[in-house]
């Protein structure tokens, strides 16, 4: 006679059924898992963060923003995430875009207006003044290449932007995607 006990056909079919489910629940939640990282590596970023003054009053430093890295057609007036490797710059630069491939930019720095294509750009949405800061090192007009943005900050008297060789023409494979609202501090749904 044995000591050890037996464990009837119902109890063994129950442990089996209990062990099967946390598996197909460790799928499930695994799958879900990479869905949900896939999602944002290639449609949307979370952890992007204002760095400086450069986007006030608008973007302060410390907001944390949602990016769509899926539409690649940017807009004049669209608020975009820069890779660092873009600029000659060692960190990642949040700008808004002035004008895309084929557009002429021109910026009157005595009156601070901006034109695109030779027609001046009502930025009041965004900015209270025009361009305060005496030119950079590049000469203007500048006609955008192809496959180009030129962005400048919306504080323009201490952003580094597309006025300056450090950053230069975008080339927009260097576009982390477009801005879409604040995440924090949250000031609800408005677009960027």
């Amino acid at each position: 006679m044995s000591d050890s006990p037996h464990v009837s056909r119902p109890d063994r079919e129950e442990a089996h059924t209990a062990v099967a489910s946390c598996f197909e629940w460790l799928e499930a939640l695994i799958t879900a898992l990479i869905v949900v990282m896939l999602v944002f590596v290639f449609l949307f970023r979370l952890n992007i963060v204002v760095q400086g003054p450069s986007m006030q009053p608008n973007y302060w430093d410390g907001y944390r923003v949602f990016v769509s890295c899926t539409d690649r057609s940017y807009q004049s007036g669209d608020v975009v995430v820069i890779d660092a490797q873009g600029t000659r710059l060692k960190e990642r630069l949040i700008k808004r875009v002035i004008a895309t491939g084929g557009q002429t930019v021109n910026i009157d720095f005595q009156t601070g207006m901006v034109y695109v294509d030779g027609k001046k750009i009502d930025e009041s949405a965004y900015i209270k003044n025009g361009i305060t800061k005496n030119q950079y090192d590049i000469s203007f007009p500048q006609k955008v290449p192809a496959g180009h943005v030129f962005v400048l900050g919306d504080n323009r008297t201490v952003s580094e932007d597309s006025r300056s060789s450090y950053v230069g023409m975008i080339d927009s494979r260097f576009v982390l995607g477009r801005v879409l609202f604040t995440l924090s501090p949250f000031h609800g749904f408005t677009a960027a």
